[in-house]
Formats: structure tokens, C-alpha cells, sequence
């Protein structure tokens, strides 16, 4: 039982001692990221509606003409 106290004690040392080493982006950088991601996922999530509609209407008129 010790050994696993110990063994998770040093995971998480090395864990802290990892994430010291870790280049973290600047406050502008992440500004420009997170601008980056929210426009692209409302451009795809508007394109797709629309292929959505597109597609539906196209299957109401060829089921229903």
C-alpha cells in the first residue's frame, strides 16, 4: 500500500515538474486562438445548416413532385 502512496506521490511531482517546462501562449496569443476557433466553428456550423436545408428541400421536391 505504500508503494502506491509513494509511486502516485512522485507522478505528481514529475507532473508540476512537467508543466513548469511547458511554453504557455501569451494573453494575445491565446486572444487570437480562441477568435480563431468561435469563427470557424460558426462559419462550418452556418454552412452546414445550409447544406442541411439545401438537402432537405432538394429530397421534399424529388419525394413530393
Amino acid at each position: 500500500m505504500s508503494g502506491i502512496i509513494k509511486g502516485t506521490g512522485r507522478f505528481f511531482r514529475s507532473v508540476v515538474a512537467e508543466t513548469k517546462k511547458v511554453s504557455w501562449p501569451t494573453r494575445k496569443d491565446l486572444l487570437k486562438y480562441t477568435v480563431t476557433v468561435v469563427v470557424t466553428v460558426i462559419f462550418l456550423s452556418v454552412f452546414f445548416a445550409l447544406v442541411d436545408l439545401g438537402v432537405s428541400e432538394l429530397l421534399r421536391i424529388i419525394t413530393n413532385g
